[in-house]
C-alpha cells in the first residue's frame, strides 16, 4: 500500500509550478546544451556534455520524484477542518519560549513543505508532534538535544 502524503494547498502549488518549470524550461535547456556540446567533439572528454547529462539526470529524477508525489498526496485545506480550537495540520501556531519568552510562529505542513526560514515546519519534527492537539494556553514540553524546552501556545489560526 502506498502511503499518502500530508500537503498543505500551497504545498501542492509549489509542486506544480516547480514541475511545470522542470519540464517547460528546464528541460528543453538541457536538451539544448547536450546538443550544443555534441558539436564540440569527442564526448568522452567533452567536460560540457557530461556537466549537460549529469543536469539531465538530475532533472529527470525531480521530475519523476515530484510526479510521485503529486500522485500519492493528501491534499489537506485547513480552512475546511472541523479543529476544536486544536492545532491541527496545516494551523499556523504562535508559541512563547517559557524560559527565553521568545514569541515565533510556526504552520505545520508536510515533509516535502518545510522550511524553516520561512517558519514552515514539518508535522513529523517534535515541536509539531508536541503540538497537535493541544489547545491555546496549553504548556508543551520538546525534547531536544540541549534538553527539555517548554513552550506555551498562544494563539492558532486556521488560515
Amino acid at each position: 500500500m502506498i502511503n499518502q502524503i500530508p500537503m498543505t494547498l500551497q504545498g501542492i502549488k509549489k509542486l506544480r509550478e516547480e514541475l511545470k518549470k522542470l519540464k517547460n524550461i528546464e528541460r528543453p535547456k538541457i536538451v539544448n546544451a547536450i546538443i550544443e556540446a555534441r558539436k564540440h567533439g569527442d564526448l568522452k572528454e567533452n567536460a560540457e556534455y557530461q556537466s549537460a547529462r549529469e543536469l539531465q539526470s538530475f532533472c529527470e529524477g525531480r521530475i519523476k520524484e515530484i510526479e510521485n508525489k503529486l500522485s500519492n498526496a493528501n491534499v489537506i485545506d485547513i480552512t475546511k477542518i472541523t479543529h476544536n480550537n486544536k492545532v491541527i495540520f496545516g494551523s499556523t501556531v504562535s508559541i512563547i519560549n517559557t524560559l527565553t519568552n521568545k514569541i515565533i510562529s510556526y504552520k505545520i505542513v508536510g515533509n516535502d513543505e518545510s522550511d524553516l526560514k520561512n517558519n514552515l515546519i514539518s508535522i513529523d519534527a517534535p515541536l509539531s508532534r508536541a503540538l497537535i492537539s493541544r489547545k491555546k494556553n496549553n504548556i508543551v514540553e520538546v525534547k531536544t538535544p540541549r534538553g527539555i524546552i517548554k513552550y506555551k501556545i498562544l494563539n492558532i489560526k486556521y488560515i
